[in-house]
Parts: C-alpha cells; sequence; structure tokens
C-alpha cells in the first residue's frame, strides 16, 4: 500500500525549477528496473539541466544508485526512456560506448588499476577507448590531473596514494573524456573523514565551471551548499524535490521529514 501511494504521489511531485536554465542535457521519463522478481525503480521521471547540480538523497536501498548506473547503461532499465541531448540511449545505431565518454561516472571505490601510475590510469581510456597518440594522451593526463591538485602525483600508483587522493586520480580520469555529465556515486563514502573535503572542493570547482552533475551522496552540508536542486527518492520513487532551502528547511513530505530528521541529527 505504501509503494502504491508513493507511486502516486511521486506523480504529483511539484517539479520546481531552481537550477541553470541551459535547458535538458538529461531527461529519463518512466525508467523501471527490475532485478528478478523486484521492482528496484518504479517509473522515475527526472529532467538535469546543463551546467545543473541535482542532488539523490534517501534511505539505502531507495534505487539512487540503480539510478545513476541507468543514466549510462551500466543497468538497463526494465522499461522506459532515457534521453541525452535529446536521444534515446538505447536507441538502434546508438554506439554506448560513445554515450559513456560524454556521461562519465566517479564510483566510491576509485577503481583504479593497481599496477599503473596515476597518469596512466588516466590516460587509459583516452589511448584505448579515444584513440589519443600517447603523447597527446600524456598531455591530456597531466592537465586533468592538475585541474584536481594532483600533478605533482602524477607517477604514484595508488598504494601510494590516500584515499582521498585516489578518488580525485579517479575524477581525472573521467575528466579526460570531456564529459558533458558527470555521475557521482557516493564518491566519498570510503574516504576517512579527514579525506572527504579535498574531494569535495573538486566537485565544488567542477560545479564553478559549469559542469552539469548527477549525485549520490550524504554529505548534506555538501548538497545544501552547491545543489542547484535536491530530490529524494524512497522505494524506488521520486517523493520530493526543489531547492536545497526548501527541501532541509521546510520539506513537504513526511517521508522527506523523516529521513532528514534522522541523518541531520
Amino acid at each position: 500500500m505504501l509503494a502504491m501511494t508513493l507511486a502516486t504521489e511521486s506523480k504529483e511531485v511539484e517539479s520546481e525549477k531552481v537550477g541553470p536554465s541551459g535547458g535538458p542535457i538529461l531527461e529519463l521519463s518512466a525508467v523501471a528496473k527490475n532485478f528478478g522478481g523486484v521492482q528496484v525503480l518504479k517509473g522515475v521521471d527526472l529532467r538535469v539541466d546543463k551546467s545543473e547540480l541535482v542532488f539523490l538523497i534517501g534511505p539505502s536501498g531507495s534505487g539512487k544508485s540503480t539510478l545513476l548506473r541507468c543514466c549510462n547503461h551500466l543497468e538497463l532499465p526494465t522499461s522506459g526512456h532515457i534521453l541525452f541531448e535529446g536521444v534515446d540511449i538505447a536507441g538502434r545505431g546508438v554506439n554506448i560506448n560513445t554515450v559513456r565518454q560524454k556521461i562519465g561516472m566517479v564510483f566510491q571505490s576509485f577503481n583504479l588499476y593497481q599496477h599503473m601510475t596515476a597518469l596512466q590510469n588516466v590516460t587509459l581510456a583516452l589511448r584505448k577507448v579515444a584513440g589519443k597518440p600517447r603523447a597527446e594522451a600524456d598531455a591530456i593526463g597531466m592537465a586533468m590531473l592538475d585541474r584536481v591538485e594532483m600533478a605533482h602525483r602524477a607517477g604514484y600508483y595508488p598504494s601510494q596514494l590516500s584515499g582521498g587522493q585516489q578518488q580525485r586520480v579517479a575524477i581525472a580520469r573521467t575528466l579526460a573524456l570531456d564529459p558533458k555529465v558527470v555521475l557521482f556515486d557516493e564518491p566519498t563514502s570510503a574516504l576517512d573523514p579527514e579525506l572527504v573535503d579535498g574531494v569535495l572542493q573538486v566537485m565544488h570547482d567542477l560545479r564553478r565551471s559549469g559542469m552539469t552533475m548527477l549525485v549520490v551522496s550524504h554529505e548534506m552540508r555538501f548538497a545544501r551548499d552547491a545543489a542547484d536542486r535536491v530530490v529524494f527518492m524512497a522505494d524506488g520513487n521520486i517523493v520530493e524535490q526543489g531547492s536545497p532551502d526548501r527541501i532541509f528547511t521546510a520539506p513537504s513530505h513526511p517521508r522527506t521529514k523523516n529521513f532528514l530528521a534522522s541523518v541531520l541529527r
């Protein structure tokens, strides 16, 4: 009964437009995802505009990470449509590898190759996927490492870097392919508390540069400070969305109120 109620309410969510008005770059329409007999996403509609930072919050198991992974087809939606710059990324003739270059993703576990240096990790996709010659790839890689303040660690292996430094290298790797959208899936959850601020500063800088970002995280302070829009999910539905100020100070849905009361204690 609760799931049915939320599904109905999700269709009636107030769609406040509070972020940049550059037009939609990513649009999800009735996106559902089943794992076996479990429906994890239940017909989600979501629009992300160019240069907008949209922050997804909600309890564990609400479908946030699955939604992100559907956005660049690391998971295939069971039904629904995902449009990137107006093109259905599951459409006939669409090269999903090209899509993934334009919709980059940063994971919570870094996923760096341990036998490669920071620079080699950043340049691997440039050479193997984008076909850049080594000299050009190295130049781009160094520029991206400099962007995340890791150029001085270009020759270091992941085992020689802190978790926060590894995550910044992972962000540089994503930026190297010149994406138009970056998806962040709990980018600080694997970090010790004292390492979190360095990663969040990189994300702040990306926001100021106009990067479009869809972020799943429990960093509520960052959401309040940096997001254009906060989206609350529960039980595979979008329950409520709006500006950070409204969501954090005057949420309208009881589920949102209860969730924020528990995480903001």
